[in-house]
């Protein structure tokens, strides 16, 4: 092809090497040496090459094409020179740039191969738009894989959104496009023009690695320097490396950010990340919670899908600032001591025009045949996972939400979609793997190797899988045949127990292996606990108003809800509006009702979660063993008729455990005998029915000895009184004599019961005997004694 025709091609926008037309090139001139600089600059009238060299000349350069191609040649020279461009405008304004198309190649044959072959883990720092600095020249290098494109340019404000100009190299046959404009800066609009191969198909795409976007509706991507903030949390990221979070509390706050409070006075105008780190933050520490889980925050067009049809995977949302007040964020719950999690999309993406879907006029990240590369359901694509390119894309992706926002675990949404290639799919709607058989081969490799790659560059992180399938060993180490994952939802359990629970009491013995079934199956896996958003929304109804019988009633039954999740094995997630009984339903485009309150039932159920965190975290025997069957006992799950159940928690010490007794009738039980392991003093840790919990108080006086009376196989008992709708957690304590004054004996009382204790009261002090755990401190008797007629929680 002679130059004419490249050129023709260059101003048609149908160059795929513009780099063999533009810039500074070796030509001969009446068989001399020269060296020709050409310049495509629809907009100037004039154009002058200005060197910048010791020499600094300048050539005016020649219009060779009305369409505005320039060229200029240098003669009796073959050496190339550094030069600049000065182009005078039609309006006769001036302007001094650096000419893009005299840089050379950025990125390595190893970086490429590296890409190609699907293991360059951190390709997000080459491919996208980078802020960077060339020969001294500062500008913004693009990257972009679109291996069936004709041509790609990158377009924006600063070239007039014109495809003609800022055309890109493609780099050998690796399908990466790369070009780099100097001049470009942090905030700099742009998107990518992709032609392709056969000339029909013209698209107009955000930057697949972009990290901002403007605000929804606009759609284009904005160049921005990831490297920047200056974090403060090396202290907590070297103890993540240390601890083994199976064997810590994990108690996690599920936020939608958008719609867990807004400013109404503002337009109902949704918090800033910084707002939200100002206000959020404080609120999930007072309630006790270890973790913040996050719906998605990567980039996304529509509201309506909560994050959940991401098109800019590695963009927190613009919604609520830039990268650096979402980091602002992240680096604020770490000095809180609260990790974060952010729920992660690899599943499928959406169709929209400027997104991920025919990106290069191909299917490129989707299959072409709709039977693999569809989910009709959702009216969203499925990633080719089979792609080398596609599946470090993914990984790459995860990583980067660790390495450069420093979140503590990702929890991986949809994982059952991925993992079966008939998933919410007829007879007809799918293709058999290569076997014959419905399993993904190709997701699973994806997955294994997710988990793989994430725990070898972050030891400490959570990997968490929505997967609602009895596939087996998910959360096994992927040496062992498991997926790799490190916890797995049990939405088994959460099924079971609001099936449970929404049965009026009077039928629900009838159903009484919904309460007992998941310990069955309660140790293949390492399970969460979960009440998420999933089930306060379509006509599901609030966690509040899915409890049966009257007000008192419905917030009776969610705190006995409540405790049984806390005191089962397994971590424990709750969705943000639980914690103080959201009446309605979860609305993604409006503030929570914190009206309420203002309202003493609903403030004391608040105060409970915040008591049931405090109590989880304070107590080993809650969370110390949840995966293993040594750390639970059945005391007796078979009094269906009374609908009571009763277990034992434990920790590694086995002198350190709790007694849990659950009562799901409106009917108090009294005298209702539990077989223990142990003699002593059991002291009452919590009890759901305590008027501070805006119960009817009835309780066990604060604690009492053990009888010595064999009982259920156990040689000790305690005679309890059980409340209506309530759970009671007793923990056995060593017994210590102390000296108390008498007048403060009468003020021993039951926090969940308003008698005080019976004892005999001496002339001037008297001997009680009590027990403190082997491993704490007791506190003094006066101050002990005193607090159990307070609050528990004061504000």
């Amino acid at each position: 092809m002679n130059l004419n025709e490249q050129i023709e091609q260059l101003i048609n926008a149908t160059c795929s090497d513009p780099f063999s037309v533009l810039g500074m090139h070796h030509i001969k001139v009446n068989d001399k040496d020269a060296i020709a600089i050409r310049v495509f600059s629809p907009d100037a009238k004039e154009l002058y090459v200005v060197r910048t060299d010791a020499t600094k000349k300048v050539y005016q350069a020649t219009r060779n094409r009305q369409e505005g191609f320039f060229e200029t040649i240098v003669e009796q020279t073959n050496v190339f020179f550094p030069y600049k461009l000065n182009v005078v405008y039609a309006d006769d304004t001036k302007a001094d740039m650096y000419d893009p198309y005299s840089f050379e190649p950025v990125l390595s044959d190893f970086d490429l191969h590296l890409i190609s072959e699907g293991t360059h883990y951190k390709q997000y720092e080459k491919l996208g738009a980078h802020v960077t600095t060339i020969n001294g020249i500062t500008g913004v290098f693009f990257a972009v894989w679109a291996p069936n494109a004709l041509r790609v340019s990158v377009i924006g404000d600063f070239n007039n959104w014109d495809g003609r100009r800022h055309q890109m190299r493609l780099r050998g046959s690796f399908g990466v496009w790369e070009i780099f404009v100097p001049g470009l800066q942090e905030g700099d609009i742009y998107k990518f023009e992709l032609r392709g191969r056969h000339g029909d198909y013209l698209g107009i795409k955000s930057d697949p690695y972009g990290f901002y976007a403007e605000v929804r509706p606009k759609s284009a991507s904005v160049v921005y320097d990831i490297n920047k903030y200056k974090w403060n949390d090396e202290a907590w990221l070297n103890n993540r490396r240390q601890r083994n979070y199976l064997e810590e509390p994990v108690s996690t706050y599920e936020v939608h950010l958008g719609s867990w409070r807004r400013v109404p006075e503002d337009g109902n105008r949704w918090l800033t990340y910084r707002e939200l780190a100002e206000t959020l933050i404080p609120y999930v520490k007072y309630l006790g919670y270890t973790h913040i889980e996050l719906l998605p925050v990567t980039e996304h067009p529509l509201d309506e899908s909560w994050g959940y049809q991401p098109v800019g995977y590695f963009a927190c949302t613009s919604r609520h600032g830039t990268p650096d007040d979402f980091m602002y964020f992240v680096d604020k719950c770490h000095e809180n001591n609260i990790g974060v999690i952010m729920d992660w999309v690899p599943a499928h993406f959406p169709r929209d025009s400027h997104g991920l879907s025919y990106f290069d006029g191909t299917a490129l990240y989707e299959h072409a045949d709709p039977r693999k590369g569809e989910h009709k359901e959702w009216g969203t694509l499925i990633f080719n996972y089979a792609r080398n390119e596609v599946s470090n894309f993914l990984i790459a992706n995860a990583l980067f939400w660790l390495d450069k926002y420093h979140l503590d675990g990702l929890r991986v949404d949809a994982v059952a979609s991925m993992l079966y290639l008939d998933y919410s799919k007829k007879h007809g709607e799918w293709l058999p793997n290569k076997y014959g058989g419905k399993e993904n081969i190709e997701a699973i490799d994806l997955l294994r190797r997710f988990n793989e790659v994430l725990h070898g560059y972050h030891p400490g992180i959570m990997t968490i899988a929505e997967e609602s399938t009895s596939w087996p060993m998910v959360s096994r180490p992927t040496y062992l045949g498991g997926l790799g994952f490190s916890l797995k939802w049990n939405m088994g359990w959460m099924h079971d127990m609001l099936k449970y629970f929404q049965k009026d009491p009077v039928h629900r013995k009838y159903h009484h292996n919904n309460l007992t079934f998941a310990l069955l199956y309660a140790f293949t896996e390492n399970f969460v606990n979960v009440f998420s958003h999933d089930e306060v929304v379509h006509l599901k109804r609030s966690m509040l108003d899915k409890m049966p019988g009257d007000m008192w009633q419905k917030f009776a039954n969610l705190r006995s809800l409540y405790a049984y999740m806390y005191a089962q094995p397994g971590k424990k997630l709750l969705f943000m509006g639980g914690e103080f009984g959201q009446w309605k339903e979860w609305n993604a485009d409006t503030s929570l009702d914190w009206h309420l309150n203002d309202y003493e039932p609903h403030k004391k159920l608040m105060d409970f979660v915040r008591d049931l965190n405090q109590i989880y975290k304070n107590e080993r025997a809650f969370y110390e063993v949840d995966f293993n069957h040594q750390g639970f006992e059945w005391i007796d799950f078979g009094d269906y008729t009374s609908s009571l159940v009763s277990f034992i928690r434990k920790a590694k010490d086995p002198d350190d455990f709790i007694v849990c007794v659950f009562n799901f009738t409106p009917v108090p039980r009294t005298n209702y005998r539990v077989g223990v392991p142990k003699g002593g003093f059991y002291k009452e840790l919590l009890n759901s029915d305590s008027e501070r919990y805006w119960g009817s108080n009835v309780g066990n006086w604060g604690g009492f000895h053990a009888d010595d009376l064999w009982w259920q196989g156990r040689p000790f008992s305690l005679n309890l009184q059980v409340p209506p709708l309530g759970a009671v957690f007793m923990k056995p304590y060593r017994e210590e004599a102390i000296t108390i004054a008498p007048e403060e004996v009468k003020e021993i009382k039951d926090a969940g019961n308003q008698q005080p204790v019976e004892q005999p009261v001496a002339k001037d002090t008297q001997q009680i005997v009590v027990e403190k755990p082997a491993r704490q401190q007791i506190e003094p008797a006066e101050k002990t004694l005193k607090s159990r007629t307070e609050p528990a929680v004061k504000k």
